[in-house]
């Protein structure tokens, strides 16, 4: 099975900027798109032989996620199941057979650390969500999860630290994250490879410099690690801010 998922920073302009050819093909079994910044009326974007399922901001022009996907899943469910976080349309599920596929869209804790104690505790809700879950049967998850977990995954680790996306505690987080049972899949396969990210700064001539972060991922549980096939950062591709991420896994 292919997966991909990519943080698009608002659909409608990357549509302009080659998200349609890159879709068709990548011909991905699952597409989990995070920022959409848009209500579902607001685009006419299907594709044969795709379900598709949107879970939108109540503020417009705001986050936002979506999944296109070639099997029809048993059950979908959108949020957390807790209002608090359910109001800016940052995650999906879609229950398989063999596995729950959810795609995640992050808060970003935003300058001078703003959002920093509301991230913190949806930090805390998402990973019982997860957990709870897991009791049942295995996860994969995507999308921008919004840290760079550790220094091999940015350029510059010494002059962002305390910036949102590497301070401590949204590091030890993810780590908490992990531990409950889940596996980063890019680092599974290239555990020690540097100057790979998902995320360029639009300022400074970043992605030229490839001075990024990476932020977007694919987790599994641990239980799927001999299913694991290949896992991909898609940084020749162009379109938003962030670059594609892929999956490939036996399940």
């Amino acid at each position: 099975m292919k997966l991909i998922s990519w943080n698009v920073n608002g659909l409608r302009a990357c549509v302009q900027k080659g998200f349609v050819d890159f879709f068709k093909a990548a011909d991905a079994d699952i597409f989990a798109i995070q920022e959409t910044k848009l209500q579902p009326d607001q685009i006419d974007l299907e594709f044969e032989g795709y379900h598709s399922y949107w879970n939108s901001a109540v503020k417009k022009g705001y986050s936002g996620v979506a999944v296109y996907t070639k099997k029809e899943p048993l059950a979908i469910t959108y949020g957390l199941d807790i209002e608090e976080h359910d109001q800016e349309g940052r995650v999906i599920t879609l229950e398989y057979a063999d596995f729950y596929f959810i795609t995640c869209y992050t808060p970003n804790t935003k300058r001078e650390l703003l959002r920093l104690d509301y991230r913190m505790i949806w930090e805390d809700a998402f990973k019982a969500y997860i957990a709870c879950l897991q009791e049942n049967k295995p996860v994969i998850i995507c999308g921008d999860l919004n840290v760079a977990h550790q220094e091999i995954d940015l350029k510059n680790p010494k002059t962002n630290r305390r910036n949102a996306g590497f301070t401590d505690e949204e590091r030890n987080k993810f780590s908490e994250l992990l531990k409950i049972g889940l596996t980063d899949t890019f680092r599974h396969f290239y555990p020690d490879t540097t100057g790979v990210y998902s995320w360029w700064s639009y300022m400074f001539k970043s992605r030229e410099k490839n001075a990024g972060w990476r932020i977007d991922y694919f987790l599994c549980s641990q239980s799927l690690n001999d299913q694991l096939v290949d896992a991909k950062i898609y940084t020749d591709v162009l379109g938003s801010d962030h670059c594609p991420v892929g999956l490939e896994i036996n399940v």
